[in-house]
C-alpha cells in the first residue's frame, strides 16, 4: 500500500493529465480523494507506531483531499491542478519550521543520521542548504501555481510531473557534489571514488 500510494503522488501530475483527456473532473476528483485518504490513513498507522513525525505532511495530505473534494463537488478541474503548490508549501512549511533559534536545521539532521560528528563549518553548511531547499519550495510551488492558472494543461504536467523532478535531482547532485569538494569524507562507494580522482588526488576514499 505504502509503495502504491508513493507511486501515485509521484506519478499524480502526468495521471492528473491522462485523467482530464478522459473523465470528468467529478470523477477524477473523487480518484485523487481515494489515493488521499490512503495516504492519510497509512500515515496515521505511521504516527501511531511511532514512524511517523511532523504536523505539516499531515496538514499537505488534508489540503490535497480537501482540493479534491472540491473539484469532485463542483465538478471543476482547476482544484486538482493546485495539488503540486500544497505539496510544495507542506514541504516549504516542513523545512523552514526547523530555521527557528533553538532548532536543528532538517538537512543538520539528516546529516546526523551518517555522521555524528560535524563541525562548525558542516553544521552552518547545512542550515545554508536547509535555506535553499525553501527557496527551492518556494519556487516550485509559485511555478506550479503560476501554470495551475494561466497554461494549458500539457505545460503544467510537463513541469510538475517531469522538469521539476530534475530540478530537485540536480539540487542534490550539486549539493552532494560541492559537499564532498569542501568537506572530503569520501567512502568507498563508486561515486565517490570518482570524485576522488575528478576533484582532487589528495581526497582519498576512506576504508
Amino acid at each position: 500500500m505504502a509503495a502504491l500510494v508513493a507511486a501515485a503522488t509521484l506519478a499524480y501530475p502526468v495521471l492528473i493529465y491522462i485523467g482530464l483527456t478522459r473523465w470528468s473532473a467529478r470523477w477524477l476528483g473523487l480518484a485523487v480523494v481515494g489515493v488521499a485518504v490512503a495516504g492519510l490513513a497509512l500515515r496515521r498507522r505511521r504516527r501511531a507506531a511511532g514512524r511517523g513525525r511532523g504536523e505539516a505532511g499531515l496538514f499537505g495530505s488534508l489540503g490535497v483531499v480537501v482540493l479534491a473534494a472540491l473539484s469532485a463537488g463542483s465538478n471543476e478541474p482547476a482544484f486538482v491542478l493546485f495539488v503540486p503548490v500544497v505539496i510544495s508549501a507542506a514541504l516549504l512549511s516542513t523545512f523552514g519550521i526547523t530555521l527557528r533559534r533553538g532548532s536543528t536545521p532538517l538537512i543538520e539532521r539528516f546529516a546526523r543520521l551518517q555522521e555524528p560528528d560535524l563541525s562548525a563549518d558542516e553544521v552552518s553548511w547545512c542550515r545554508s542548504w536547509t535555506i535553499v531547499w525553501c527557496l527551492f519550495f518556494a519556487f516550485n510551488g509559485a511555478t506550479a501555481l503560476a501554470l495551475a492558472l494561466a497554461a494549458p494543461p500539457a505545460w503544467w504536467a510537463a513541469y510538475a510531473g517531469g522538469l521539476a523532478y530534475v530540478l530537485i535531482g540536480a539540487l542534490l547532485a550539486a549539493e552532494y557534489i560541492a559537499r564532498k569538494a569542501r568537506f572530503g569524507r569520501l567512502g568507498s562507494n563508486p561515486v565517490d571514488r570518482l570524485l576522488a580522482r575528478i576533484l582532487s588526488p589528495e581526497l582519498e576514499p576512506g576504508p
